[in-house]
Formats: C-alpha cells, sequence, structure tokens
C-alpha cells in the first residue's frame, strides 16, 4: 500500500517562505507526475504547480515566480518552495503522486493528507 505523507506547513507572515515537502512510502511503484494543489477556506483545489518526470514543471499563474516545484527521485519526494507568500496563499496544500503501480499494473493517483499554510499580513 502507498502512502504520500506532507510536511512543512506553518504560520508565516506575508513575505516570508515556507518549504513544503512530500514523501511516497510502499513497495513497487514508479513516480511520473508530482503536483501541489492550494485549497483556500471555502474554495475549491487548485493546482498550483507540478513536474514531470523528466523534469518539465508548469505553474499556476498567480505562483509563477513565487514557488519552485522540485523533486528528488532517490527519495519518492517532491517540494515545493514558497517565497514573497501573501495572505491569499493561505490554505491547506495537498501534494499528489501521479505512479505505476507494478503489482496493480497501473497508474494511480495518490493524495497526501494536506499541510496548513497560514500567511498573517
Amino acid at each position: 500500500q502507498v502512502q504520500v505523507m506532507e510536511s512543512g506547513g506553518g504560520l508565516v507572515q506575508a513575505g516570508g517562505s515556507l518549504r513544503l515537502s512530500c514523501v511516497a512510502s510502499g513497495r513497487n511503484f514508479r513516480i511520473t507526475d508530482i503536483s501541489w494543489y492550494h485549497q483556500g477556506p471555502d474554495q475549491d483545489r487548485n493546482e498550483v504547480a507540478r513536474i514531470k518526470l523528466r523534469g518539465e514543471v508548469i505553474y499556476e499563474g498567480s505562483v509563477e515566480g513565487r514557488f519552485t516545484i522540485s523533486r528528488d527521485d532517490a527519495k519518492n519526494a517532491g517540494y515545493l518552495q514558497m517565497n514573497s507568500l501573501k495572505p491569499e496563499d493561505t490554505g491547506t496544500y495537498f501534494c499528489k503522486m501521479h505512479m505505476w503501480e507494478t503489482d496493480a499494473g497501473e497508474y494511480r493517483d495518490y493524495w497526501g493528507q494536506g499541510t496548513r499554510v497560514t500567511v498573517f499580513a
């Protein structure tokens, strides 16, 4: 059974930085895309960054230039460096890993439980 777990959220003043991490554990899988989603209060969950297997990155417009997504395949990990944080970045951040599961013989998505980020003015 694969599990994904995020960490790194917290309380930060506007203009500050946080680094989120997510790690997958389990057996017999290969991660392809890693995505980070933001869900603000009373809002839908929206993808803000994605990094593909070969390193191509995609950012949602409001975070481009401020957030940087990266990965370490040796550690089955993904990261989101968030700089110049704004109060509107407040919310819960979820990591999603799209992976090939060898035992199942198919691609599956796994989500973490979310990590809370609060940015105060």
